[in-house]
């Protein structure tokens, strides 16, 4: 069960440039899993500039700020508690990928390591701080939807 039931994603921009959609956490929203706030500079400056826009998919699914930590496994996410959050990732995908489609955006930067938005490497599920080659639920339905995916690590 998510933690929150509805959330409104409709952005409202009609003459928009934007060419990336952009994890929220690299821009200094607090929305991390642990609540803390990072910044990543020249993320954050293709949002200020007009380029990009922020989603989190975990917070639109439906994910409170902090929570617990969530990890895949076995295709499913599960928190360090043992719940199953399965629902929540793949509601808050839909809708970045929404998001993204609404806007004609084939390009994002999104957060490695993220069960969500994890490009390249992802937590193995044992909660051991542990890497996998592996990508998360967002960052796996874009590209079934052909938009390119880069982490903030290979940006």
């Amino acid at each position: 069960m998510c933690d929150k039931d509805q959330f409104n994603t409709e952005i409202e921009h009609e003459d928009h440039g934007f060419e990336y959609i952009v994890s929220s956490c690299l821009c200094g929203e607090k929305c991390r899993y642990d609540g803390k706030v990072f910044v990543l500079e020249k993320v954050k400056n293709l949002v200020d500039s007009g380029k990009a826009i922020m989603i989190c998919p975990e917070v639109s699914g439906g994910m409170a700020v902090p929570r617990l930590p969530c990890e895949i496994k076995d295709g499913r996410v599960f928190s360090i508690t043992l719940d199953d959050k399965t629902d929540c990732y793949f509601n808050g995908a839909i809708k970045a990928l929404d998001i993204a489609k609404k806007y004609g955006i084939t390009k994002a930067i999104l957060k490695e390591k993220s069960p969500s938005c994890g490009s390249s490497y992802i937590y193995d599920g044992t909660f051991s701080r542990t890497l996998i080659s592996g990508e998360g639920i967002t960052t796996k339905l874009f590209r079934e939807n052909g938009i390119k995916v880069i982490s903030d690590e290979e940006f």
